[in-house]
């Protein structure tokens, strides 16, 4: 199960417990933890022109309570796990037979030595895409719009701490845009 699914039942099973606290049995509880969930989902050019990016973002009041961020590229089947299908029918339809289209999380140890590798990372991939989603989770559409039209990309990549990307402005952006896609 992955982590915008967990995220989304849990916060099913506490909007149930609201519902129980809404009939006398918890009274203390505010309005705003009864507001419906709202999830939005984006594709996006995050990270340059040879991948994209998948971004989700659920959002209760305007403000974001949980993202989810990865990154979809062709990579060489020797040392990738390709998206499912890839050995199937879906797989047939590469242009090149060696390489599959790969999750970068999915892969995330081979693509953090990737990124080690070309760019002297000390971070690896999946651990910087959790800096940037702890980063919008719990700020509001609106505060994340104002720190992304203020601040550069080289300003955003220093903003969020754990996270080295230098394409950190673009992967907040795709979650600003999946926040603003939540229905």
């Amino acid at each position: 199960m992955n982590k915008v699914t967990k995220l989304v039942l849990v916060a099913g099973l506490s909007l149930s417990i609201v519902g129980i606290g809404n009939s006398g049995v918890l009274n203390n509880v505010s309005s705003a933890a009864s507001a419906p969930l709202k999830v939005g989902r984006v594709e996006a050019a995050a990270h340059g022109t040879k991948c994209f990016t998948v971004a989700v973002a659920v959002v209760q009041n305007g403000k974001i309570i949980a993202a989810s961020l990865d990154d979809y590229q062709f990579l060489s089947s020797e040392v990738a796990k390709g998206v499912p299908n890839s050995d199937k029918d879906f797989g047939q339809n590469y242009k090149d037979p060696n390489v599959v289209l790969a999750s970068k999380k999915t892969n995330t140890k081979y693509y953090s030595e990737h990124m080690k590798e070309e760019a002297k990372s000390t971070v690896s991939y999946d651990k910087n895409l959790a800096a940037i989603e702890k980063y919008a989770t719990g700020k509001t559409v609106k505060e994340l719009e104002v720190v992304l039209a203020k601040k550069s990309i080289s300003q955003m990549a220093d903003a969020v701490s754990g996270a080295t990307l230098v394409d950190t402005k673009g992967y907040l952006t795709a979650i600003l845009n999946a926040a603003k896609a939540a229905k």
